[in-house]
């Protein structure tokens, strides 16, 4: 076998690895570029004036605020018909009892006795479903995947624009209880804060009630402008016994008796929004894209009328990132720079104006506003990054000029011009829902695929006859022993771990401008012990020799031979070590090749097993701390590990050629 074709063999091969990993990674490690750019009162978000009555009050920024103040309580886990109202039994049907239906008793009294001053909504969350990811949708508006690219792994706080940054930027004061998650997310963004821990999925109470005991005091003092309750209750209860547990109830039982204390505190400048992060599986897992993992509950209450038709008898279904223009407008503050969320237009009607002309109007002008923000970041946006379908971007530009133009002309006569205004309306959401669809197609298609498995098929060693062959254990005993250096070298498969201070090393004073150079460095850092062991592989050849000494190539002699071996010994002696490779060079190129193969089958034994560990726990708490970070990193490691090993042959195949020609010229000198 040539040495051409062995090479270009290994390159087929590796690119079915690679193939594999990157089909697995785009569906599993969803990936998008993280914009650091923020909204501002002084900076309008598109270009002409801003919408009608969106000026000219005191503390007014791109729309006046109708709320002085909210109190978010979050619920971690809230799934739909956990709160959904329970109609009247109808004798003709079965009845369904199950422990969790029913327990929110006030908030379906107050749906009854107050529908202008409340409702309920089936909100669905976007994939992945787990806390972290969720409460950055909730912030940001945006669709946050695992991987942010120009994130900081070696930190969890949120760089991007989101509520807690406008709030606090424009002086004012957020108190947060609840999860220490927040803590990471928002690092010294509270003017008080009653963090608690959040890891042990076992305890359902101690969360709960650290916040219980400064939820109603905090209220009461008015030392506060958003105050935001996280409890975790539901959630562990889900994970520890699932949702169809007695436990299950009681919890839920006691979160309608929070719900209710806080609504006996509201003033009327106060929004209640009562909301589920995300939903729970019949198992109360979570983290995929299922019904039951995506639909959460949003209850909003103020005192004073919200809206001005009653609740439909179904709930509406909206996106869960629709939560974030909503508050920003209600609370007069700029919409943060990177949600593709759709404002709820409803919220804006002009309640105390009995003419449907002036609320359909004040919609419009709300759902104008957010598309011009969303429209600003899609061109942003576009031009940093490539990952966004062209022809419908062009689309999308086309049809928010037409309906930004006939909102301007709308307003130069804004009389008698309902059907033109219920046009613009349905042309704008158009728009801002065609954007967040292209954005779900390219940031959040959670598909999960295994081509994986076929791939590995490939990668089956050849047998090779012949006196080179190695066994598997020394192959195998070689990659761990890789593995094994990874972690006595400090270092862990987890983005924290990362030893950063590697990318200074011989340039203590910084590189510059470059990034490529630190990036190699850390790299280098990072999987030496994968390119090291790589590169080394082809010495492998040299096992079978190893193995083996003159003294047992003797005791294998016939016995009563003694003499005829003292009286021959140049004649009988096999050759010795690397000089066998002379023997048989038609078998070199081959068990190269079987030795390559059994390699890359070890690591893609083990990266599969990283694969299956990601898919089968995708719902696990720790799935996008522990589990895909690992993939990644065997991922990673694969990749610098082949490319170790074309290194390593390359290098193997050019000793062999320099000393295949010197052994040449040693026979034709003997034959002379």
């Amino acid at each position: 076998m040539q040495k051409i074709s062995v090479l270009l063999f290994l390159v087929w091969v590796c690119f079915l690895f690679y193939a594999g990993i990157a089909l697995f990674t785009t569906g599993f490690l969803l990936t998008r570029l993280e914009l650091t750019n923020h909204s501002s009162c002084q900076e309008p978000p598109g270009p002409g004036p801003l919408p009608w009555r969106s000026r000219g009050e005191p503390g007014a920024c791109w729309m006046a605020s109708r709320f002085s103040r909210v109190v978010l309580v979050l619920i971690d886990a809230l799934r739909f018909d956990f709160a959904q109202p329970q109609r009247s039994h109808v004798p003709e049907e079965p009845s369904v009892s199950l422990p969790f239906l029913g327990k929110f008793g006030s908030l379906q009294r107050i749906l009854e006795i107050q529908p202008h001053h409340a409702r309920l909504y089936q909100s669905k969350a976007d994939p992945p479903t787990t806390t972290m990811q969720r409460l950055k949708a909730l912030t940001t508006g945006s669709l946050p995947t695992f991987i942010d690219a120009g994130s900081n792994f070696a930190s969890n706080a949120i760089v991007e624009d989101n509520l807690i940054k406008q709030l606090v930027s424009t002086g004012r004061r957020v108190v947060f209880m609840g999860d220490d998650t927040w803590k990471d997310l928002f690092p010294g963004a509270f003017s008080q804060a009653f963090f608690f821990p959040s890891f042990n999925v076992r305890d359902l109470h101690t969360v709960d009630n650290g916040i219980l005991e400064h939820l109603y005091p905090t209220m009461d003092s008015g030392e506060w402008d958003v105050l935001i309750a996280h409890f975790l209750g539901v959630d562990h209860c889900g994970h520890k016994h699932g949702p169809h547990h007695p436990e299950m109830a009681k919890k839920l039982s006691q979160m309608d008796q929070v719900i209710q204390g806080v609504v006996e505190r509201l003033k009327n400048d106060t929004l209640l929004v009562v909301i589920g992060d995300h939903g729970m599986t019949k198992s109360g897992d979570h983290g995929g894209d299922s019904e039951l993992e995506i639909s959460t509950a949003l209850f909003l209450y103020s005192p004073t009328a919200l809206f001005l038709r009653a609740p439909p008898e179904e709930p509406e279904v909206i996106p869960q990132i629709s939560l974030v223009p909503t508050l920003a407008l209600l609370l007069g503050l700029p919409i943060p720079f990177g949600n593709i969320g759709e404002v709820m237009a409803e919220l804006f009607s002009e309640v105390e104006d009995s003419q449907p002309h002036s609320s359909a109007l004040a919609q419009a002008s709300a759902l104008y506003l957010n598309a011009q923000q969303v429209f600003r970041y899609l061109h942003t946006y576009s031009a940093a990054a490539q990952d966004l379908q062209v022809k419908e971007l062009h689309r999308l530009h086309n049809l928010f000029s037409k309906a930004s133009a006939d909102y301007q002309r709308l307003l130069q006569s804004p009389q008698g011009a309902e059907a033109a205004l219920q046009t613009v309306i349905t042309e704008l959401q158009q728009f801002l829902r065609g954007v967040r669809a292209m954005c779900i197609e390219s940031w959040a298609r959670f598909s999960l695929s295994f081509l994986l498995l076929h791939l590995l098929a490939a990668g089956m060693p050849i047998t090779a006859p012949g006196p080179f062959t190695v066994p598997w254990q020394a192959v195998s005993a070689w990659a761990l022993m890789a593995t094994q250096t990874f972690y006595s070298t400090g270092h862990q498969p987890v983005f924290p771990t990362i030893h950063w201070h590697a990318a200074f090393v011989g340039f203590p004073e910084g590189h510059g401008s470059s990034t490529w150079l630190p990036a190699l460095l850390v790299g280098a850092n990072t999987f030496a012990s994968h390119l090291l062991f790589a590169v080394g592989c082809p010495l492998l050849l040299l096992w079978p020799f190893l193995c083996e000494s003159q003294g047992s190539q003797k005791r294998r002699q016939p016995p009563g031979n003694e003499a005829e071996a003292r009286v021959r010994p140049e004649e009988e002696e096999e050759p010795l070590m690397e000089m066998r490779l002379r023997d048989a060079p038609h078998h070199f190129n081959v068990a190269l090749l079987q030795l390559s193969l059994k390699y890359l089958f070890v690591l893609g034994i083990q990266i599969l097993a990283c694969a299956l560990a990601a898919f089968i726990l995708r719902r696990h708490l720790m799935v996008w701390k522990v589990f895909a970070p690992k993939f990644i990193f065997e991922a990673m490691g694969f990749i610098v590990s082949s490319v170790g090993l074309f290194l390593g042959l390359a290098l193997v195949m050019r000793v062999d050629g320099a000393v295949s020609s010197w052994f040449q010229q040693l026979v034709l000198a003997q034959q002379r």
